[in-house]
């Protein structure tokens, strides 16, 4: 995994706590999340971005889904809890928290999300935003419309986390365009 995805102690931390919390259990999550976190590292970089915050960020997005994280049962805001109480930046946790459009797809838990966790705005949530929104569950590079696809094809058209993606939708185009700026 040392192959330029991690540059920074704060990155193997990262690493470390999302490899033991996914990897056995989630192993297809961790697929998806070592993808994100190589795209959200290579954004950084072709951004002249610091990594450290939003590579970090990328490699924790999903820890949420591990058993010994899950609470709440909303995986940004399980995974942000988690983060939180074991120390980490208020950067990263707040990133965590809002990925990928979360208080959208938060429902009851939305005003909680809020609450706890201050949105994030700018260069790095779009960079976490597109990272995530552009990986398959395998660690695939899709484009947003194939990853709205996949999820409607394993969700089903009418579950709600498609529900929730499509209302995404424009939300999750706009950042990915913001954050390639060609990269993609």
């Amino acid at each position: 995994m040392f192959d330029g995805t991690i540059t920074s102690v704060e990155e193997y931390a990262a690493w470390a706590l999302a490899e033991r919390l996914l990897a056995a259990e989630l192993p297809r999550r961790w697929q998806h999340v070592q993808a994100v976190a190589r795209k959200a590292g290579q954004l950084c970089d072709a951004h002249g971005l610091e990594r450290p915050i939003v590579v970090s960020a990328a490699w924790l997005h999903d820890i949420g889904y591990a058993s010994e994280v899950a609470v709440a049962g909303f995986h940004p805001l399980d995974g942000a809890r988690y983060l939180r109480f074991q120390g980490w930046d208020d950067r990263v946790c707040r990133l965590v928290a809002h990925h990928t459009d979360a208080a959208t797809h938060a429902g009851n838990l939305t005003e909680t999300l809020i609450a706890e966790f201050e949105t994030t705005y700018g260069l790095s949530s779009d960079i976490l935003w597109a990272a995530d929104a552009t990986t398959g569950p395998s660690g695939e590079r899709f484009t947003l419309d194939e990853r709205l696809a996949e999820i409607a094809q394993r969700y089903g058209s009418t579950h709600q986390v498609t529900q929730h993606m499509l209302k995404s939708r424009r939300a999750l185009q706009d950042a990915i365009t913001r954050a390639s700026a060609g990269h993609l």
